[in-house]
């Protein structure tokens, strides 16, 4: 057969190419080569869709992360900051180291304190709190500073705006005492009472521990201590307290040492004095230097007694008729001790014809 032949019986609409699919048709190419490369194309367009959705994915990522470092450095700010709440102030109690004083919750300067809270509607400043223990008082708190705050909004019927901290006591005191003299408005006669409680609970061993905690002069500690320290006669003497002055701390108790009955004597006869008088004029009395509308008293020297030609007591007389009898160590058995007593009631029962006997 000529080529001529075999060509006429060529079917030419069946072969690859010839008879193209309609639009839309997607039918897999018949031929293995053909079948790969549609294959391939598929998987690179698969493989581009992949990549544009992790090149969004990755932008949302830098988002994301730029917003979190701008909320990191404002939380930054913040750092070592604590939140403050308005508490009901009957919710709070003062601690037993408080150290102040009733006087400082009345007088012109606590009343302007509290027209300047009136008028805020609060306490601009908040108070500093500790949570209670819940078998101490359910929902209470213990007032660490901020006690004319706290009882300037109680006597008004505020809320008080207060920082709440986890103290424990020892911190809760230098807290307490550095706050109050930063503010230079507790006295020395506070302090010491504030010292003498912290000592006798055993927060610090010695003066010198709580000094350097609290960092005050060691000095300073001492002085107000002794102030502390003095006989509530020779407190009272003074219109306050909050009068006394650490540089009279040296001279009352020198002569609290050395005249005890003398400095009680004229600490009562000041008591009972009357008429406007000055703090230092009630120091000046004290230490027997006399004072402005009191007779200065200048205690006669004390009168001992003998027995046998051996000291066995002394008697002093003091301001306002007061006389004191100090009988040695040793001198009166106690069971002689009645009998003393009913001697002196005699005597002192008698209109005293027969004292020269």
């Amino acid at each position: 057969m000529g080529l001529k032949d075999k060509a006429s019986r060529i079917d030419f609409a069946s072969l690859p190419g010839m008879n193209p699919a309609p639009a839309g048709d997607h039918r897999p190419p018949k031929t293995a080569p053909g079948a790969m490369m549609a294959y391939a194309a598929d998987q690179k367009s698969e493989i581009l869709q992949q990549n544009e959705s992790l090149r969004n994915k990755a932008a949302r990522v830098d988002e994301v992360q730029g917003r979190l470092d701008d909320a990191l450095q404002d939380l930054a700010q913040w750092q070592g900051a604590k939140a403050t709440r308005l508490i009901d102030p009957q919710r709070i109690a003062r601690s037993r180291f408080a150290n102040r004083h009733e006087l400082n919750f009345s007088g012109p300067g606590f009343e302007q304190l509290k027209a300047e809270i009136r008028d805020a509607g609060g306490n601009v400043q908040p108070i500093k709190v500790r949570a209670l223990a819940s078998g101490e008082s359910p929902g209470g708190y213990e007032l660490v500073f901020g006690h004319r705050r706290h009882q300037a909004c109680l006597q008004l019927g505020l809320p008080v705006l207060a920082v709440v901290d986890n103290l424990d006591d020892r911190a809760l005191f230098v807290e307490m005492d550095r706050e109050n003299r930063g503010r230079k408005d507790l006295s020395a006669w506070e302090q010491g009472m504030m010292y003498r409680r912290a000592l006798a609970e055993g927060l610090f061993p010695s003066n010198r521990k709580l000094a350097e905690a609290t960092g005050v002069d060691l000095g300073a500690v001492g002085k107000a201590l002794a102030l502390a320290g003095l006989p509530d006669e020779v407190i009272k003497a003074f219109a306050s307290p909050l009068d006394l002055q650490f540089r009279w701390a040296k001279p009352l108790n020198d002569a609290l040492a050395a005249d005890a009955a003398g400095l009680r004597a004229r600490a009562a006869a000041m008591r009972t004095a009357r008429g406007p008088r000055t703090a230092r004029q009630v120091f000046e009395h004290l230490l027997g230097r006399g004072m402005v509308g009191v007779e200065p008293f200048n205690p006669p020297p004390p009168v001992v007694l003998k027995v046998a030609g051996k000291r066995v007591a002394t008697a002093q007389a003091g301001p306002a008729g007061a006389v004191t009898i100090s009988i040695d160590p040793g001198a009166l058995p106690a069971k002689r001790l009645p009998g003393l007593v009913a001697l002196i009631e005699a005597f002192l029962a008698s209109d005293g014809s027969d004292s020269s006997r």
